[in-house]
């Protein structure tokens, strides 16, 4: 039994390690098993240099027909697990084929990689950018070994960032008037904005904003919407009278966004809405949304 398990164990240890491996910002990335690993961060146009160390395990005898690196850019669709999209697609040849019976590094460098969108892990779908070894082999199965990186693209301030205003009204009972000082937001932005009523005939109990996601997937028939909120911030608790003006501020760093993303390589897209929630006495809920653009305002260290 012993004999059965060491057959399919592959005979020789691939890493793979990045030129700037110890210096590169590392970010947090969910691994399918649900595990936190740390891995290496980059944006579009940058270069990805590094080593694919090969070491057969001692007294083997590595026999190949050929060593590749790929840079693959995938997207997989949940309801389609197991089928990858590669919209970036870049290979290397590393070695032709040979035997190998020591250790051997062979170095690689893609250089200035477009990189259009951001890595994204969400309900339905998931981005990923990785680097993949594959050592051929003739009668056996090939021997593969993958490494996960995160890219991250920036946006500069807009140049036109306008104000949001909005009524919610229900005839001859209330009437609320609301605005937000500009309609895009980066992530570590505030939402400032203020609420006026006009006309109050209903007894409101509460007023809560909403930050929620709404991320799109597939196309036609087989289209998934799935919505999450982010973020309640209770604005009121307590009848208002006409007149009042109510204060809105509510800070988007504590909360886990993304940017908007529009429809991304035709398969997915992620949009942000505010959304405005009124509850009266008998619990009846009114509401008002209205979509934001988020996005990736590069960090000054």
């Amino acid at each position: 039994m012993n004999f059965l398990i060491g057959a399919f164990k592959p005979p020789c240890n691939v890493s793979i390690i990045f030129a700037d491996g110890r210096t590169r910002k590392q970010v947090p990335l969910k691994k399918d098993n649900g595990q936190i690993i740390m891995v290496p961060l980059f944006q579009s146009q940058e270069s990805i240099i590094g080593e694919v160390v090969i070491e057969p395990l001692q007294g083997k005898k590595l026999e190949h027909t050929g060593v590749k690196i790929e840079l693959l850019g995938q997207i997989e669709l949940y309801f389609d697990r197991g089928n990858f999209y590669d919209f970036t697609s870049l290979v290397r040849e590393l070695d032709v084929p040979g035997e190998l019976y020591e250790r051997k590094t062979y170095r690689f460098e893609f250089s200035t990689v477009e990189m259009p969108y951001e890595s994204y892990n969400g309900v339905n779908v998931r981005l990923r950018y990785i680097l993949k070894v594959t050592i051929g082999r003739n009668i056996v199965s090939n021997i593969a070994e993958c490494q996960d990186f995160v890219v991250r693209n920036y946006t500069p301030l807009p140049s036109i960032n306008n104000s949001i205003k909005m009524e919610v009204g229900i005839e001859d009972c209330l009437h609320i008037e609301f605005e937000y000082s500009k309609n895009k937001y980066h992530l570590k932005d505030v939402i400032i904005g203020k609420i006026y009523f006009l006309l109050v005939r209903i007894k409101i109990k509460t007023m809560e904003l909403e930050i929620r996601r709404r991320e799109s997937t597939g196309s036609g028939p087989n289209t998934y919407v799935e919505t999450e909120t982010l973020a309640k911030y209770e604005l009121m608790d307590g009848a208002p009278v006409r007149g009042e003006s109510i204060p809105v501020r509510l800070f988007l760093s504590p909360y886990e966004l993304t940017p908007t993303y529009r429809n991304i390589n035709n398969k997915f897209s992620v949009k942000y809405y505010l959304n405005l929630v009124l509850v009266d006495e008998e619990d009846r809920r009114y509401f008002k949304q209205q979509e934001i653009t988020v996005y990736r305002l590069l960090e000054t260290p």
